[in-house]
């Protein structure tokens, strides 16, 4: 009984310190050594009102987890009139991928 213990606490350090050098920080943005993978594809459904502005689904990294976690698309009111999106995106810098977060402008 108390082998299976062990076992099962080694496992779960393994595991835990696996994913510790997953991210480290870049800049200004997260970096992250793993890659987001390819978005779905989405659905865009009728705009819902004149004004509204389509914000495209995007990947986040969940740091505590190791694993990235999929944001659908959406209708939004900007902020101001003449506001413009500017997307989140994933860039790659020096081998990791930096998360740069979606904005109005």
């Amino acid at each position: 009984m108390r082998s299976k213990q062990l076992l099962k606490a080694v496992v779960t350090l393994i595991l835990m310190l696996a994913a510790i050098p997953a991210f480290s920080q870049v800049h200004d943005g997260l970096g992250i050594r793993i890659g987001p993978p390819p978005p779905p594809q989405e659905v865009v459904v009728v705009r819902p009102y004149p004004d509204a502005v389509w914000i495209a689904g995007y990947y986040e990294w969940l740091p505590a987890r190791g694993v990235y976690v999929w944001t659908p698309g959406r209708w939004v009111r900007p902020p101001r009139r003449g506001a413009i999106w500017v997307a989140p995106r994933w860039q790659r810098h020096r081998g990791e991928y930096v998360y740069y977060p979606g904005r109005w402008r």
